[in-house]
């Protein structure tokens, strides 16, 4: 019997895509970025809507198993005002409305670990609310912040992940599959070992496609290679000469700290002074997951986004690899930044990929 799931907030379907993966069954699945629904239509099907989710009435969604998906995290987040009273932040109650109405057997819910401190304007913490409500309408909840480093993605992200089961029973989150100091696991998936495949790139431009010519050196690069080993997006964005000139000075595992100190540009050199955003022009290191990857992977002076070895930003199909999604995903967008952003507010598939072999024992 096939598990079926309805999918909120579904992004380009990286979470989904993990559950694809262990064979379950996703009927139905909704977003309102237009580029998102576009890019999970042509990846994953087409049982994706485009539409607000306000709009959207519980009662008519199909019955399901299982509903994934977090509400959009920019109200949580660590940076920016985390204003849990504006429209973004008002959506986790929509979410628990939909929960309320199909009574699904569980529910795996994912989030920035800024929700754990949010507060609204009484005072009263998010996700204290969130768990009083799931439990008063019947869910046993656990929660853990996981890294993603965890479970095979060359990458340091860590999300709050809660998930229900209806009735007595609390889920038991499934074991690390990999660790940072490689003793009794395999170590974590390093940067390089993601990305040492793909082609060099001489300069910027280009149509970004290739067919690799050298043979996966690992198993992740197993994991990722499409039939044809074909990618896609690998061609990186063009920079201004100042931000050329700074690169060339970082370190793998560096950041503004060594740039010159004549560098003209008043923010590193205000960085340089008071410290703190130690990601910022940061260089990746070859032998580590890389920091988190977010929607402005495409800027040196937001996060660590400098390839480990040459002197230039990394691309999009390399921030793809990072975030453990096949060599055969596609994104279809009409502008570059919307293609980061599909990239950069995914969840990471074998991440998803782990939750959903284990969520198996309870469904």
């Amino acid at each position: 019997m096939s598990i079926k799931v309805v999918s909120l907030f579904s992004g380009g379907g990286g979470l989904d895509l993990g559950f694809l993966m262990e064979g379950y069954d996703i009927i139905w699945a909704i977003d309102n970025q237009k580029d998102a629904v576009a890019t999970y239509d042509y990846n994953l099907g087409s049982h994706i809507i485009c539409a607000d989710i306000n709009d959207i009435d519980p009662a008519g969604l199909p019955d399901c198993d299982l509903v994934i998906g977090g509400p959009p995290c920019q109200s949580f987040s660590l940076s920016g005002n985390r204003n849990v009273e504006d429209a973004r932040g008002q959506l986790v109650w929509k979410y628990i409305d939909i929960i309320r109405e199909k009574q699904p057997r569980a529910f795996l819910f994912e989030n920035v670990t800024g929700l754990l401190s949010a507060k609204n304007s009484s005072g009263e913490k998010i996700i204290e609310l969130l768990f009083e409500a799931f439990r008063s309408i019947g869910y046993t909840i656990v929660w853990k912040t996981i890294n993603a480093a965890d479970y095979g993605v060359p990458q340091r992200r860590k999300r709050v992940i809660i998930v229900g089961i209806r009735g007595d029973e609390g889920f038991k989150f499934p074991a690390p599959t990999h660790s940072e100091d490689g003793a009794s696991l395999p170590p974590y998936v390093t940067v390089e070992e993601a990305l040492c495949d793909l082609p060099v790139i001489d300069g910027p431009g280009g149509d970004g496609s290739f067919v690799l010519s050298v043979p996966p050196a690992n198993d992740f690069q197993r994991k990722m290679r499409a039939d044809d080993n074909r990618v896609t997006e690998h061609e990186y964005p063009t920079m201004s000469e100042l931000d050329q000139y700074i690169v060339r000075f970082v370190r793998p595992g560096g950041n503004y700290m060594d740039i010159p100190r004549d560098v003209p540009s008043k923010r590193i050199q205000r960085l340089q002074r008071d410290g703190g955003h130690t990601t910022c022009y940061g260089r990746m290191r070859p032998d580590a997951p890389s920091y988190t990857i977010n929607t402005y992977f495409n800027r040196p002076n937001v996060g660590c986004n400098i390839h480990y070895s040459q002197d230039r930003l990394i691309t999009v199909r390399e921030a793809l690899r990072l975030q453990s999604f096949p060599d055969s995903y596609v994104l279809i967008s009409r502008s570059k930044q919307g293609r980061n952003k599909i990239v950069g507010n995914a969840v990471p598939p074998l991440m998803a990929q782990a939750f959903a072999r284990q969520l198996k024992k309870y469904l």
